[in-house]
This record gives structure tokens, sequence and C-alpha cells, in this order.
């Protein structure tokens, strides 16, 4: 039977809700102030409907769109904790933001994008000659 969206999460159930291991939500409450489950005897970790929506942003910030953590304390410090409660809202682009504050692994920081091209093409070759050496080492 499935839980009510009112419902607080176990750290177990929120992890699984948003995508992420257990212990990814436990390293994100020492780097975001704003990330505070209710505790109860023992230290279990009950999450908020409304913790959850800021994990689910902060997941999406953080692992899709590039942004690093110093870059979404920034959102935080700038737009506030309602603005990150909305997994709808949108942000500026990683690219869009200061050197320092993202890392976007579409387009590495201080890389023209020529270079970043040739380093795509080198990965690539080196990805089709492992699966060819695998595809040899399988047939011994």
């Amino acid at each position: 039977m499935a839980k009510s969206p009112e419902a607080f999460r176990t750290i177990s159930e929120a992890a699984e809700e948003i995508g992420v291991p257990q212990h990814v939500l436990r390293f994100w409450e020492t780097k975001f102030s704003f990330i505070r489950p209710m505790k109860r005897a023992g230290g279990r970790r009950f999450y908020r409907p409304q913790d959850v929506k800021v994990l689910i942003t902060l997941r999406r910030l953080l692992h899709d769109e590039g942004y690093t953590i110093k870059g979404v304390q920034k959102l935080y410090k700038e737009q506030g904790l309602r603005r990150l409660a909305d997994p709808d809202a949108s942000f500026a682009p990683a690219e869009d933001l200061p050197n320092g504050d993202i890392f976007s692994p579409s387009k590495p920081v201080g890389l023209s994008a020529d270079a970043h091209a040739r380093l795509v093409d080198a990965l690539s070759a080196a990805e089709d000659a492992k699966a060819r050496l695998d595809a040899l080492l399988r047939r011994k």
C-alpha cells in the first residue's frame, strides 16, 4: 500500500523517491543548511513532503543541470527555499553562472568548443578500442 503524499518519508523511502543513495542525502545535510529532516530517538530521519520537493529540485540541479554545491548554495542565498521547493522551477543554465560556481560536464570550464569536441572524439575512440579489446579477450 502506497503512502499518502502528505506522509513523512524515512531516509530509505526519500532516497528511493529522489533517485539517490541514502548516503547522498546524509552528505547533502552537511552541505546545505536548509535540509533539516526531523530526527526521532536514535537519530532516525523523517522527511516532510516539503523536504522531498526540495531534494528533488536539488538532485536535478546537481545531477542533471551541472550545478556545483557552491552554485546551489548561491541560488538558495539569492532566491530562497521557496524557489528550491518548486520541482518545476527553472533556473539559469549552469553555463551562464560565473566560473567557480558550477561545473558542467557537457562543456568543461576553460576549454574552447574545438578543444571540447576533440576530447569527446578522443574519448569515443578510446571507448571503441576498449570494446574491441574486450571482444578479443572474450574469444579466448
